[in-house]
């Protein structure tokens, strides 16, 4: 009866059932910033989730009551999200709370450029840590005091990302604090990149401009148990870090044109398609060291070519063409998609980790870490068998075959009130979720936790949605049936 009730309602009806009222959204917009400000913020920052009675807050490994987390989600990713807030609806509730996000990050700034993937303000990590404000306040060497910046899981690029897009703000073009800090971190990034292209796991200073530039190469041995060598200066792909750079990168040239973002970028490629392992597999490593080897890192990530990163290498060579033209980013595709063909598991998933040369899925034992061929007891922490591989692959495939116009207009905000209107239609859906889902205090849960991934996944929805019901005029008028 219903489906014919739906067959019976014009068009305009059925949408505006779906379309919530952007003033409703707004409202619930503010109510959760409001709590994130007044009851979670430590410094302006955040950390990762907190206890209903916000008696505890959790940061990646740790807990306390005055963290705040770096690492998405955390202060970097709720202070972009409340920046996009503000970008959507003009209210300066939410300028003010991404500048408060903002100041902490500029207090805990490493001396080196980057970020931790935490900082407790409850002071001890003051003398555990060389900071960017000890330095300008004249406490130059660092002595026995951390003072290395993390690539990892997209800590110091988000950092930076957001700051780029504050300080970008006609808002902010006072703020010294603000573009010092961002100077300075994005400078030292710059510092960072190897010769060949490459950014380590973390860094302290800027790279060796001696060390060599070769092509990847197999190791004529390498060792099967853990060999508990120092990783952190390896060239590391570990989780997308330098997908996440190159798009930070991309996106410093597109708000400033300054040309050295974007050659740091093309220059990253350059390192892609040298770091492309050859026959007979012919894709990425996790890591690889300065002789452009795969080496260990973790005791769970062996040498190897992988079936995780390899992808996410793929996917940034796509975005490095689509950006430049330059179709030299192209080549590596065939024979990496080859590769893909002939490597997928019997279920239609992928191993994280391909033995070199042999091309067999390499896992790890439970509790012993022993490194095996079987699956069958593995550790539960790491994802050793993807399943969105064969996804992401059909997608990639897709957008090759897409003319590079087309892609870029894609990169590029909508132009016309019925292009809004379709970005807000497309983002209801998930503003109606955010709207049941919202606790009446304002925040999002995640089973018995706040957290603040629901907080930023709800609230981009709703900006994205609000921003286009407001530039989408008559057109998003229509489809609410006014």
């Amino acid at each position: 009866m219903k489906s014919l009730l739906c067959l019976l309602l014009p068009l305009s009806a059925l949408a505006a059932d779906s379309l919530p009222d952007p003033a409703e959204v707004t409202t619930a917009m503010k109510k959760a910033a409001t709590f994130y400000t007044e009851k979670l913020a430590v410094h302006g920052g955040y950390a990762s989730a907190w206890t209903k009675d916000l008696s505890m807050a959790f940061v990646e490994g740790k807990k306390g009551h005055e963290y705040i987390s770096m690492q998405p989600p955390g202060t970097t990713t709720v202070g972009l999200s409340l920046l996009k807030a503000y970008q959507a609806t003009g209210d300066v509730q939410f300028l003010e709370a991404a500048r408060g996000a903002a100041k902490a990050l500029i207090e805990c700034q490493l001396a080196s450029g980057g970020w931790l993937s935490e900082y407790d303000f409850s002071g001890a990590y003051e003398k555990k840590y060389h900071l960017r404000q000890q330095v300008l306040a004249g406490d130059t060497e660092p002595g026995k005091r951390n003072f290395y910046s993390t690539l990892d899981d997209n800590k110091t690029q988000s950092a930076l990302l957001f700051l780029l897009e504050l300080a970008s703000l006609p808002e902010s073009k006072d703020d010294k604090a603000l573009h010092d800090c961002l100077k300075f971190g994005m400078d030292s990034l710059l510092g960072a990149q190897y010769p060949n292209g490459a950014w380590p796991q973390q860094f302290g200073k800027p790279a060796d401009p001696a060390t060599p530039v070769l092509k990847a190469a197999y190791p004529k041995t390498w060792p099967r148990t853990f060999p508990k060598e120092n990783y952190v200066s390896f060239y590391t792909l570990n989780d997308g870090n330098m997908q996440k750079i190159v798009q930070l990168l991309l996106r410093a040239h597109d708000l400033t044109q300054d040309e050295r973002y974007l050659n740091s970028a093309k220059k990253a490629g350059d390192f892609f398609i040298l770091a492309q392992m050859p026959e007979p597999q012919t894709v990425w490593a996790q890591q690889y060291n300065h002789q452009m080897e795969p080496v260990w890192a973790r005791k769970f990530e062996p040498p190897c070519v992988t079936g995780g990163e390899s992808l996410s290498t793929m996917e940034t060579l796509h975005e490095l063409y689509v950006v430049t033209g330059d179709e030299k980013f192209l080549k590596p595709m065939a024979a990496a998609f080859a590769w893909y063909e002939k490597s997928a598991l019997p279920d239609g998933k992928y191993a994280r980790f391909y033995e070199l040369q042999t091309n067999k899925p390499l896992y790890f034992v439970k509790d012993t870490y022993e490194l095996v061929y079987d699956d069958g007891n593995l550790p539960t922490h790491y994802g050793f068998k993807l399943d969105y591989v064969q996804r992401d692959l059909e997608r990639l495939n897709e957008a090759l075959k897409k003319p590079r116009e087309e892609l870029l207009a894609k990169r590029a905000a909508p132009t016309t009130e019925k292009s809004w209107a379709s970005r807000a239609k497309g983002a209801a859906d998930k503003t109606v979720q955010a709207l049941k889902t919202q606790e009446a205090e304002g925040f999002w849960l995640k089973g018995d936790e706040i957290d603040a991934g629901e907080f930023v996944r709800h609230f981009n929805a709703m900006s994205l949605y609000v921003e286009g019901a407001k530039k989408g005029g008559e057109a998003f008028a229509k489809l609410q049936g006014r």
